[in-house]
Parts: C-alpha cells; structure tokens; sequence
C-alpha cells in the first residue's frame, strides 16, 4: 500500500516538474527576447508607424510562431541541442554557430547589464556602474544554486509576469485607440514601408541565441521525444504569446501618448512615454520593466550561449555553472569598466542577422534525415513556413553583410 502511495507521489511530482520546465522553458524564451532593445524598438517603432504598427506586430508573431515551432519541435524529437544538430547535418557547421552565439551573447550581455545599470539608476537613484555590478551579482546567484534549472523557471516567469502586469496599467491609463489598432492590423497605412520592422521584430524574437533558449531548457529537463510533442509544440507557441502579449500593451501604452501628438524623447523612447502616461509613478515603473527585462535577458543570454558551448568540449559541460557564471562576471566588468562598446554591439547585431538563416535553414535539413529525428514526419505546412522564414532573415543577413563591411571598413 506505502509502495503503490510512494510511487503516485513520486509520479505527481515528476508531473508538477515538468510543468513547472514546460511553463519555465516559455518564460525563459519570452524574456530573453524582452530585452532593453525590445522595449526601445517597440516604443520607437510605434511612434514611427502609429496605429500601423499594429501589421508589423501581427506578421511578426505569425512567423515567430512558424520559425519557432521548426526549432522546437526538431531539438524535442532529436534530443539534440542546436549546435550538435548543425554539426549532424554538416561537420564543423555546429561550431560555427556556437561561436557566432556566443559572441553574439557575450555582446547582447553587456548591453543587457547596461539596461538593468539604467534600470535601478531610474528606480533608486544608484551610480551607473554600481548598479551594473549589483545585476551582475543578481545574475550570478540565480546559478549559485544545485536546481538552477528550476529557480530559473520561478526567477523568469515571476519577473516576466510582473513586467507585463506594469506594462498592462500603463496601457489603461494612456487610453489608446484600441479600435484604429485592430483596424490597421489589417489594413496598415504605407505597407511598403513596413518591411524593415518586420524584419527588425522577427530577428529581436527568434534570431540568435533566443530561439534555442526555451528548447535547450527543455532538452536540460529531460522533457525530449515524440511523446512529448505536444508539450514541447505548447511551450514553444506559449514563449512567442507570452513576448507578444508584453509587445502588445507596451505598443498601446505608446500610442496612447503619440495619438495625443505628444513627442518621445529620441534617446529614451519607452521611458518618456511611461512617464507621460502616468507621470513620475510611470517612469518609476520603467524603472522596474526595464530592470526586469534586462536581468531576465542576462540570465537567458547566459544560459543558451554556454548551452551551445557545452557539448563542444567535456571540461564545458561538467563546469557548466561555473562557465555561466563566467560569462556574466566578464559582461559585467565590461560594462562596469568600459562601458557598452558601440562597434562591438553593432558587429554583435550583424552577426545577429547571419544566425537566424543559418540556423532555421539547418534544422528544416534536419528535419528530413531519419539519423536525427527517426521516424518523426515534420508537417509539411511547417517546411513551407520555415523556407518563407529563411528566405525573409535571409534578406536581413545580406543587410547585415552590409553593415559589418561599413563597421570594419
């Protein structure tokens, strides 16, 4: 009778923990994408386009939604993270794609420690690189303990609840035009011109590390398998909601202030609007988002660029926590000592550009060798989103060549 009790215990509490990951590896996907940059081009966006914005936000979840359930649902079946998948398709591929997200997560962590220095500086009033180092510190701790993996889940989605339950008040109290928003949804004003920020969104949701995020939390979980698609296809559709829902009321916090013809500082976009939508407590409140998006995009930066380390060298994986923890001592001291090095965040955000294509290419090749993923059929509808997605990032790499030939040159 005490065996049958103790086995049921055993099986609820394996269940709560996968919940608890499943829900966990949405959050930890959804924050690292809400980062300092994300509020910055939400709000900037915004004034920019108006209510049309609106079709940028739309389109973009669709193909977040197509770019990240290919990733998801391949790295759950294979059981393979994405840097070992690559190297499966194409020997040596995989550790190319490690560097290009690490480097990429190294410099994305800087300015990450420099959106939470800002962020405690408008909250408490503290000096700059003080605040770094206390994030930084914060940072660390969270992967100070034996289940990182589980106080990673609590710390994102307790931290990605509270932003955007902030960011929803805000947006009630700039009453905005909710109903031109719906309308230009669908029938935005100047398409043409809409081309670069959808391009724009889809990179700062899906591109680099932020993708492989939720998917290699996952696999750490053990939560892997044609048993387990469903939860893995839930999750991964959850994270792009869960993003978008914050990108959703931030844009209507905004257009609430710029539908009244009020200017947004240029340097400061989302915090002047949060303070014009509900005075000094708003801009407290930005303050408190901003902290929380970039600490949270501290810890998934972290994670997802030593994850893509890891499997590349033994010594990596049995001294993960230690690399992890590595990797935010180094970006903070950069950030405290330096400051955000421009050219390096730029070269950061080409090479940004490059990865998306690369990597959603590999894992739709992926997809159809039987040594990856087994018997596993990928629906055809989700072939034909991932070649549209590579074909748009695509478009966005050729830019970036662009932009890091300008930066070296």
């Amino acid at each position: 009778m005490n065996t049958s009790k103790n086995v049921l215990e055993k099986a609820v509490k394996s269940q709560k923990k996968n919940a608890g990951a499943i829900l966990g590896a949405a959050f930890i996907m959804a924050t690292s994408a809400i980062g300092p940059g994300f509020l910055t081009q939400t709000a900037k966006f915004t004034a920019d386009f108006a209510a049309s914005f609106a079709f940028v936000i739309l389109l973009s979840i669709i193909l977040d939604i197509g770019a990240q359930v290919n990733v998801w649902r391949v790295i759950g079946i294979s059981g393979l993270r994405g840097q070992d998948i690559a190297n499966k398709v194409l020997p040596g591929l995989g550790y190319f794609v490690a560097v290009l997200v690490a480097l990429g997560g190294l410099a994305f962590n800087i300015g990450n420690i420099g959106g939470a220095a800002l962020g405690l500086n408008v909250l408490i009033g503290i000096d700059v690189k003080v605040a770094a180092i206390i994030s930084g510190i914060v940072g660390i701790i969270i992967f100070l303990s034996k289940d990182a993996g589980a106080v990673i889940d609590r710390f994102v989605k307790v931290l990605g609840g509270l932003m955007i339950l902030i960011v929803t008040y805000v947006a009630f109290t700039t009453n905005p035009p909710v109903g031109e928003a719906i309308y230009r949804s669908f029938v935005p004003e100047n398409p043409s011109t809409l081309v670069l920020p959808i391009i724009t969104l889809l990179g700062g949701t899906v591109g680099g590390y932020i993708t492989f995020a939720g998917g290699h939390r996952l696999i750490d979980a053990g939560i892997t398998g044609e048993e387990n698609l469903s939860q893995i296809t839930k999750s991964s559709v959850t994270g792009i909601l869960i993003a978008s829902v914050m990108r959703i009321f931030l844009f209507l916090a905004v257009l609430g202030v710029v539908s009244k013809g009020l200017q947004l500082d240029p340097a400061n976009p989302a915090a002047s609007a949060f303070q014009h939508g509900a005075g000094m407590l708003g801009y407290k409140f930005f303050g408190v988002v901003l902290w929380c998006a970039a600490i949270t995009s501290v810890v998934g930066a972290a994670y997802t660029s030593v994850s893509f380390l890891k499997t590349l060298h033994t010594f990596i994986a049995k001294n993960e926590k230690y690399f992890i923890m590595a990797f935010i001592i180094v970006s903070t001291l950069i950030m405290a000592l330096v400051g955000s090095p421009a050219k390096l965040l730029i070269l950061a955000g080409s090479l940004n550009g490059l990865i998306l294509p690369v990597t959603i290419g590999t894992i739709l090749i992926a997809s159809k060798r039987r040594d990856i993923v087994g018997e596993y059929k990928h629906p055809a509808w989700l072939l034909v989103f991932g070649i549209i997605i590579v074909l748009v990032s695509g478009y966005a790499g050729i830019a970036s060549l662009k932009g890091i030939a300008a930066l070296l040159g």
